[in-house]
C-alpha cells in the first residue's frame, strides 16, 4: 500500500484511509462498527450538517456526552469548516456547563441524551447556542444525531480552513478560579500524534483501546493515533473494569490509561490481571504512578510493554515519554521515578522561577517546554496567556522539576503544590513515594497545612488496601526511616478513598480546603 503523505489538516488521514482501505474495520463502539468509508462519510455529512447550520471559520461548536464516536466525528467535521469543538466535561454541574458552554461561544451543541436535563435546566443561559442536537449512546431509531446525519449532504474540507485554525478547546481542571478554554490549533494536534507516535509501534492485527475521557487531551489526542496509522480502535462508553476487558476480549491490545484502573485490576483477582495480560502496550500518565504499584505491574505482566507519558493540555498531551526499554533497564532502576525524556519535537529547559535563569544539571527548578504542539492560547484570555507563553515561545509549565545528566525528566510538583515549612522546601511526590512503599497503603497524597509555627507542614492523607490495618503513629514512623524529620508527615489521616477528577488526577485542592479554609493562602 501507498504510504499515507504527512497531513496538513485534521481530517486528512481518516479521508486517507478511506480511499486506501475503504473495508477496513475503523471504530467500534458498543454493538456498532464502522469501516473508514463509513466512517469518513458520517464525518463528510455531519461537515455538511455544521454548514447548514451556517457554521464556518472561526466559529465554535459544544458537545456534552460520554465518550462516544460522535465527539470525534463532530471534531473533525468541525476542523474541515475551520470550526473548534469545545468538549465539555459531562461530569459538571450545570453552573459549569453554562460557564463553558458560554465561554467557548458554541453556537450548536451536542447533548448525549441522558444529560439532557442538565441542559433543559439552563436553556435559557446559553444564549449563543442557537440548536441543540440529542445523541444517544445506541443509535436506535429517534436518534436526533442520526437523523441529522442522514439528513445533511456530504461536502469536503472548506477552502479557507488553515492548519493553525483551533479545532479543539479544552478546558482545564479549574484548580484555581473558573477553567480555562485551552485552544489546540489542527497543526498542534497533527505535531503531538507524529511526533508521540515514537516508541508506540501498532503492528498489523493491533486494535487501540480508546476509554480515556474525550473532554481530556488524553482521549481527544489518544484517538487521533489509531486514525492515523489506519488501526482500528475500540471505544469504551465508561473506564470502568467491566467496559475495559470486553474491549480487550474484542481485540484491542494497546490503550492509555491512569495508573488507579491499573491498581483496581491488580486488586480484582487473577481473572481480572489474565484479562489486561493480553495488552501489548499500557501507556499511563495523568496522574503519578506510585513505585510499589509499577512495579507489581510489570511482575503480574512481564510480557507487556509500559510506557509512562508526561504532558500538558497546554501541549496537546505528551512532552516526554518513558519507554519500554527504559522501564525494565536494570542499570538504571531510579529512572522509574522519572517522567523519562523528551519526545521529538520538545525542548526542555529547567529555570529557576525567580531569576529566571537555567538551572545546572540535577537542580530544581520550573519545567519549561518548547514544541509545535503548544497551544494558540487561553480562549477569551490574552493577559493569562501572555503569563505561560514568554520570549521565545518557551512555555512555563508551572510544575517543578529537574533533569538528570542522561536527559530524564524529573517531575517534582507543582509549584503552587510546593510545601514551605520553616523556610526549606518539601516536594510532596518525595513523601508520597515513601509512604506509597508502606505494604498497607494503596494510595496517598501529602499537601502542606497551616502551622503556627513553621507557615506550613506537611500532612499525609492515604487510604489502605482492603483488609489491611495502619496507624497514623506507624505510618509516620515509616517516613522517618527514609527522609529527613523536615520532610516527614507531622499529621496523617487515614480515608477510605482519595478524591479525584474523572481524569484520575487526585484532587488535593479538596483535601486542602478542609485546613485552608477562612485563612488567607493562595496554594488552595
Amino acid at each position: 500500500m501507498t504510504e499515507a503523505p504527512i497531513p496538513q489538516f485534521l481530517d486528512e488521514r481518516l479521508a486517507w484511509w478511506a480511499e486506501h482501505d475503504p473495508d477496513g474495520e475503523a471504530m467500534t463502539y458498543l454493538d456498532r462498527t464502522w469501516t473508514w468509508a463509513q466512517w469518513n462519510d458520517r464525518v463528510r455529512r455531519a461537515a455538511g450538517g455544521l454548514r447548514d447550520l451556517g457554521i464556518g471559520r472561526g466559529d465554535v461548536v459544544a458537545f456534552l456526552d460520554k465518550n462516544h464516536p460522535a465527539c470525534v466525528e463532530i471534531s473533525q467535521a468541525a476542523a474541515s469548516r475551520g470550526a473548534a469543538n469545545a468538549i465539555v466535561n459531562w461530569r459538571s454541574a450545570g453552573d459549569e456547563v453554562d460557564y463553558a458552554v458560554n465561554d467557548s461561544g458554541a453556537r450548536v451543541l451536542f447533548v448525549g441524551a441522558e444529560l439532557m436535563p442538565t441542559i433543559e435546566a439552563i436553556r435559557d443561559r446559553l444564549t449563543a447556542v442557537e440548536k441543540v442536537i440529542v445523541v444517544t449512546p445506541d443509535g436506535a431509531d429517534g436518534d436526533e444525531y442520526e437523523r441529522w446525519l442522514a439528513a445533511s449532504e456530504p461536502v469536503g474540507r472548506a477552502d479557507d480552513v488553515t492548519p493553525e485554525d483551533t479545532c479543539l478547546v479544552m478546558y482545564s481542571s479549574g484548580t484555581t478560579g473558573r477553567p480555562k478554554g485551552i485552544m489546540l490549533s489542527q497543526a498542534n494536534m497533527l505535531a503531538h500524534t507524529i511526533n508521540a507516535h515514537d516508541g508506540w509501534g501498532f503492528e498489523p492485527g493491533d486494535k487501540s483501546m480508546v476509554s480515556m475521557p474525550l473532554f481530556h487531551v488524553g482521549g481527544s489526542s489518544y484517538v487521533l493515533f489509531g486514525m492515523h496509522d489506519g488501526v482500528p480502535s475500540v471505544m469504551t462508553r465508561d473506564p470502568d473494569g467491566a467496559s475495559l476487558a470486553g474491549a480487550i476480549m474484542k481485540g484491542a491490545n494497546r490503550t492509555f490509561l491512569v495508573p488507579a484502573v491499573l491498581a483496581q485490576v491488580l486488586q480484582s483477582g487473577p481473572d481480572a490481571v489474565k484479562v489486561f495480560g493480553k495488552l501489548k502496550t499500557y501507556t499511563y500518565g495523568a496522574a503519578p504512578m506510585p513505585p510499589p504499584l509499577l512495579r507489581a505491574a510489570m511482575e503480574a505482566w512481564p510480557d507487556t510493554d509500559f510506557l509512562q507519558v508526561y504532558g500538558l493540555t497546554e501541549v496537546a498531551g505528551v512532552a516526554t515519554h518513558l519507554l519500554p526499554e527504559h522501564h525494565r533497564d536494570p542499570g538504571h532502576p531510579e529512572r522509574l521515578l522519572s517522567a523519562g525524556i523528551p519526545i521529538p519535537g520538545v525542548e526542555v529547559r529547567i529555570v529557576d522561577p525567580a531569576s529566571l535563569g537555567d538551572v545546572a544539571v540535577g537542580e530544581e527548578g520550573e519545567i519549561w517546554l518548547r514544541t509545535p504542539q503548544l497551544m494558540q492560547g487561553f480562549l477569551n484570555r490574552p493577559d493569562e496567556t501572555a503569563e505561560v507563553i514568554v520570549d521565545g515561545g518557551w512555555f512555563r509549565t508551572g510544575d517543578m522539576g529537574k533533569v538528570d545528566d542522561g536527559g530524564f525528566v524529573y517531575v517534582q510538583d507543582r509549584i503552587k503544590d510546593m510545601i514551605i515549612s520553616g523556610g526549606e522546601n518539601i516536594y510532596s511526590p518525595e513523601v508520597e513515594r515513601v509512604l506509597a512503599e508502606h505494604p498497607a497503603v494503596l494510595e496517598v497524597a501529602v499537601i502542606g497545612v497551616p502551622d503556627d509555627t513553621w507557615g506550613e507542614s506537611v500532612k499525609g492523607v492515604v487510604a489502605l488496601k482492603p483488609d489491611t490495618t495502619a496507624t497514623a503513629d506507624e505510618l509516620i514512623a515509616f517516613c522517618k526511616a527514609s527522609l529527613a524529620s523536615f520532610k516527614c508527615p507531622r499529621s496523617i489521616d487515614v480515608i477510605e478513598a482519595l478524591p479525584r477528577n474523572p481524569s484520575g488526577k487526585i484532587l488535593k485542592r479538596e483535601l486542602r480546603k478542609l485546613h485552608w479554609g477562612g485563612r488567607d493562602s493562595a496554594i488552595v
